[in-house]
């Protein structure tokens, strides 16, 4: 009891900065106003009255109290051991230990322990050298720095060294950062603190920067991923201090260290192709459903139509892809899905938005049948009822395809006979009459071919200037009489009727 109340002393007489020392060491929040952290520490003193909490309390009494080191060895309680490792009097400070962050040791059951990060298809852990674990801002200071340490063992220093090369300089088996947001509830994605740097053994290293935007009014957004800290690494038993510069502007961040297996996309390719692949009569059992007719319903679908196109590259389809939770058969391409998931991670489903998430792809099989089974010319299929597919041709290649064809598609019409369109070519007759009056033998063969029914030939280039010419005003007689009859029809700058040469 004495003991008890020589802590409850200390602590009452401990100053802002000491007491957010106190709760953090013990995993407590170290928010709050002066009077409410002396009242959480005096709790947790009455509660978790133990050697670590009594060590804790007593050391940064003696910092702040230097002369009173005599005084508290004198009076010290036999239960509490005499060698603990000593706190620094600076926040900044480090312990003498290989398993701490922030500067002071860690606690046996760390509060983030149950924060669990999301797994990545492109990263396999092998193991975990940091379990994920708070970053602690020191003081009200907006740039933070915190740090934490940790050693390779032989085996995994051997793992790494006898990896593959994914690229010159990077091997596929690599120690990795990882970042996300303090929560419990779930599993957290990787997110990146504002103004974060990461230096390992006094070396910066490459943290991703920001994609730029092509929106106007869009901030760029930066893909939080794995940082790769192996380059910089000791690949021995040396300890490897790693330091994190992070902005607190009121968010919580854990920070976590494992050992992976990176993987490319290829062999994420053949884990799916292995795997996931969904037979073809699945597929068409699930058209079925799609298209089976629903009583209550009052349109009915005959068919559901599916393009040969890939949505991401506008391309034709290679290895048809889709997510399990969509309800579309529209499929994308599962070589460019992995690829531009490996550059850029989004794992969006490209037709719909929803998540797609790489344990829930499959391989179409009955596309597949179909894309190996028609021509490349063909971009468009449709699903029928009974599971059965026809292709859809476009209007470019019907279009094509009359083209091609020898026959066309509209009857000739020889304007000049009478029965072809219901008009009489007298007029026409009489003008190739005329010239014949003056032209000679020539228009008068003319004119005998074309009162035999063979289709007489109009020369539309003749004016009225060479008709005047060659006629001399001289009309024939039938001419004189419908001209009396009815009036002369009227005539542009080619003599003949324009209603005489449209082609019905």
């Amino acid at each position: 009891i004495a003991a008890d109340d020589r802590s409850h002393n200390m602590v009452k007489s401990f100053r802002v900065s000491d007491l957010q020392t106190l709760l953090a060491s013990m995993g407590r929040s170290k928010s709050g106003l002066k009077q409410d952290l002396v009242g959480r520490a005096l709790r947790l003193v009455q509660t978790e009255y133990s050697p670590e909490l009594l060590k804790n309390v007593r050391q940064l009494y003696e910092t702040r109290f230097p002369k009173a080191s005599s005084w508290l060895a004198a009076r010290r309680p036999e239960s509490v051991p005499v060698n603990y490792p000593a706190l620094n009097s600076s926040p900044r400070g480090t312990a003498q230990g290989t398993d701490y962050l922030n500067g002071i040791p860690k606690p046996a059951p760390p509060p983030v322990a149950e924060v669990k990060l999301v797994p990545l298809p492109f990263y396999h852990n092998l193991e975990t050298l940091l379990p994920p674990t708070e970053l602690i801002a020191q003081n009200s200071e907006k740039l933070q720095e915190s740090q934490c340490v940790f050693e390779l063992t032989p085996s995994q220093v051997e793992q790494i060294r006898n990896s593959s090369e994914l690229r010159p300089g990077m091997k596929s088996v690599q120690v990795v950062l990882r970042i996300c947001y303090t929560d419990s509830i779930g599993v957290q994605e990787d997110q990146y603190p504002p103004n974060i740097a990461v230096k390992v053994n006094q070396s910066y290293c490459h943290v991703p920067g920001y994609y730029p935007s092509n929106k106007p009014g869009v901030e760029p957004r930066r893909p939080c991923r794995p940082v790769n800290i192996t380059p910089w690494l000791h690949l021995s038993t040396v300890t490897n201090r790693v330091t994190i510069t992070w902005g607190n502007f009121g968010n919580r961040y854990s920070v976590a260290v494992y050992l992976v297996r990176v993987f490319t996309s290829g062999e994420l390719f053949n884990q799916l192709k292995h795997c996931s692949v969904e037979s073809p009569e699945r597929c068409r059992e699930r058209i079925q459903d799609k298209l089976r007719f629903d009583p209550e319903s009052e349109i009915a679908t005959t068919g559901l139509r599916v393009s040969l196109i890939c949505p991401l590259v506008k391309m034709r389809l290679g290895v048809p892809c889709r997510v399990l939770t969509c309800a579309h058969l529209q499929c994308f391409d599962a070589v460019f899905f992995l690829q531009m998931n490996e550059k850029k991670p989004t794992w969006t489903c490209p037709v719909c938005d929803k998540p797609a998430p790489f344990e829930l792809l499959t391989i179409d099989g009955l596309l597949s049948e179909i894309l190996k089974e028609t021509p490349e010319d063909v971009e468009e299929i449709e699903y029928l009822t009974d599971g059965s597919w026809r292709p859809i041709r476009d209007d470019k290649e019907k279009e094509r395809e009359r083209e091609n064809s020898c026959t066309p598609d509209c009857p000739v019409v020889d304007i000049c006979v009478p029965e072809a369109n219901g008009h009489s070519p007298a007029h026409s007759g009489t003008n190739q009459t005329g010239k014949s009056g003056s032209g000679g033998a020539s228009a008068g063969t003319g004119g005998t071919s074309a009162g035999s029914g063979g289709g007489a030939v109009v020369d539309l280039t003749l004016d009225d200037s060479s008709e005047e010419e060659g006629g001399g005003g001289a009309e024939d007689s039938e001419d004189t009489d419908d001209s009396q009859d009815s009036p002369a029809p009227k005539r542009g700058r080619y003599d003949y009727d324009k209603d005489l040469v449209t082609a019905y």
